[in-house]
């Protein structure tokens, strides 16, 4: 009995550390400033504009951070203190924007906008607030001169 309740008592306690630590964490990563939540689907296929979304990777729900000529894409859920995506601003180019669509809407924040992205060749979708977004497109297109900047 002493047992069960002192093996119960450690897996509370590591429970609290854990989500201690996710607090951390966050904290951690915004005591910079110019953050904010953005999720993301990286790799996403080309795929004909149709009602429904490309199938591909699901959402992964993170937090951008600015940081000079590039962001740095964190995941929520991780005890990582490296940013998971480095996204440079030369290398990001705006291909469309959406609304979410379909099983969108319930992965997603309730105001998310799904901005369609290339970097490197890759397409990613980055989804974020509507203020976020304004903050993201003048962050692109406030690019020192001589940069190639494509917002759409």
């Amino acid at each position: 009995m002493v047992l069960a309740l002192l093996v119960s008592g450690i897996v509370v306690l590591l429970v609290l550390l854990g989500l201690f630590v996710f607090g951390l964490r966050r904290r951690l990563i915004q005591r910079s400033g110019g953050t904010f939540d953005c999720s993301l689907r990286w790799d996403v296929p080309d795929g004909p504009a149709s009602p429904e979304p490309p199938v591909g990777k699901g959402w992964v729900y993170g937090v951008s951070r600015y940081s000079g000529d590039r962001i740095e894409w964190f995941r929520v859920f991780s005890y990582a203190v490296r940013p998971r995506r480095l996204l440079e601003r030369a290398s990001i180019e705006v291909l469309e924007r959406r609304a979410p669509v379909g099983d969108e809407e319930l992965a997603l924040l309730s105001d998310a906008v799904v901005l369609v992205c290339s970097h490197r060749g890759t397409r990613l979708e980055l989804a974020m607030s509507e203020d976020a977004l304004t903050g993201f497109l003048a962050w692109l297109e406030a690019a020192p001169p001589g940069q190639r900047v494509n917002v759409a």
